[in-house]
């Protein structure tokens, strides 16, 4: 299949999926015959790694009725990394090796439980296009799935979505980026698609038991990768609570159904933060570029603690991302600090309120280092 006329493929892990990869597969295949959209040189792989059931078997079966290519590999991941990220990496890493050397080559990830909606793979094709270096599209449940959890738990998933959306559209606000004009913060593996150079430049999935999605989109961001979120690439997702591989979504959920009082998903933090970490990040972007605003190189450093001489090194690092890393590590004010799900709806009025300062303060343009929204003290200029 390798070749050089190969230029695009979508790599899935599966493990144990013979039940439910047959949808995946046909939802990638249905949205390509009869369009425009499909592009020449397009393949998917599917890699079956320690697979109990007929996994393999099945895909294969599927090959002659798919609108694309398909290749089928078998592996026996071993211990250390047979889970999550391990199979991801895996599965990414034999798509890659598809790609060869195409300059042009894309490399997109799903999961083997997931479904991509209509118009998945041509919304991630434009997105590169258009200049983006790694896309993350957006999930959403599985209805009849979610229909099956118990109560408690889609009420807490229903607030958790509820003040992520928030908190997304606070970063937006605070931070706004050209090249990625917001919608969702989600960096999920059922939906990713990167240029191929890109791939290789952070040195391909990192081999974590969990999370794996997410550091992959930190790993690009170090590099100031042009990272896209659009709600355009759509994806749903199994939300079961019998998952196969370590460390995905049906652990969470167990864990979470085990214990009510476990945190929320640890991007979410406290809204007064996430406003600080925004009104930081925006300063110091403006510091790099060399276009700040008066005041702030010393207000940055009064409002986080930093010192002069830990402040210049910072702003030395070779890229924007690892300086902002650099920053949040440096700043006991912007550690991560969990959210309980008591306090949910407490966070939920607060970023709601930051959020409507936000905009109005957007129209009337406020002086930098005034009060900020609600009286809350903000030394840091506004972004």
């Amino acid at each position: 299949m390798r070749g050089a006329a190969l230029r695009t493929v979508v790599a899935i892990p599966a493990r144990d999926e013979a039940a439910r990869l047959p949808d995946c597969l046909a939802a990638l295949a249905a949205e390509l015959p009869g369009t425009a959209v499909r592009p020449p040189g397009t393949a998917i792989l599917v890699l079956a790694n320690n697979c109990r059931d007929g996994t393999a078997t099945v895909a294969r079966a599927m090959a002659p009725r798919l609108a694309l290519p398909l290749l089928v590999l078998e592996a026996g991941l071993p211990p250390a990394l047979s889970h999550a990220g391990g199979a991801r990496g895996a599965a990414m890493d034999a798509a890659a090796a598809l790609l060869g050397d195409a300059p042009d080559g894309v490399l997109l990830c799903t999961d083997a439980d997931a479904r991509p909606e209509p118009g998945w793979l041509a919304a991630n094709l434009a997105a590169i296009a258009a200049g983006a270096d790694a896309v993350a599209g957006s999930i959403r449940p599985d209805p009849a799935e979610a229909e099956r959890l118990p109560p408690a738990l889609r009420r807490r998933e229903a607030l958790e979505g509820r003040y992520a959306a928030l908190l997304d559209a606070l970063a937006a606000g605070l931070d706004p980026l050209p090249h990625d004009p917001g919608g969702h913060g989600t960096e999920s593996g059922a939906s990713i698609a990167l240029r191929l150079g890109a791939y290789r430049a952070v040195g391909g999935v990192p081999a974590v038991p969990e999370g794996e999605d997410r550091a992959l989109f930190a790993a690009l961001r170090r590099q100031d990768a042009r990272i896209r979120h659009t709600d355009a690439a759509r994806v749903v997702v199994s939300c079961r609570l019998d998952g196969r591989a370590g460390g995905g979504m049906a652990e969470t959920l167990r864990r979470r159904l085990a214990d009510p009082r476990a945190p929320v998903d640890a991007r979410l933090e406290p809204a007064h933060r996430a406003w600080l970490r925004g009104r930081a990040r925006r300063a110091l972007r403006r510091l790099r570029a060399g276009l700040p605003r008066a005041g702030d190189p010393l207000r940055l450093r009064l409002a986080l603690g930093i010192p002069a001489d830990a402040m210049r090194h910072i702003l030395l690092a070779p890229s924007f991302g690892l300086a902002w890393e650099a920053l949040q590590a440096a700043t006991p004010a912007l550690r991560r600090r969990p959210v309980l799900p008591g306090d949910l709806p407490r966070e939920i009025a607060v970023a709601t309120l930051l959020l409507g300062a936000l905009r109005v303060s957007e129209r009337s343009r406020p002086q930098a280092g005034a009060a900020g929204p609600a009286g809350i003290a903000t030394p840091v200029p506004a972004g």
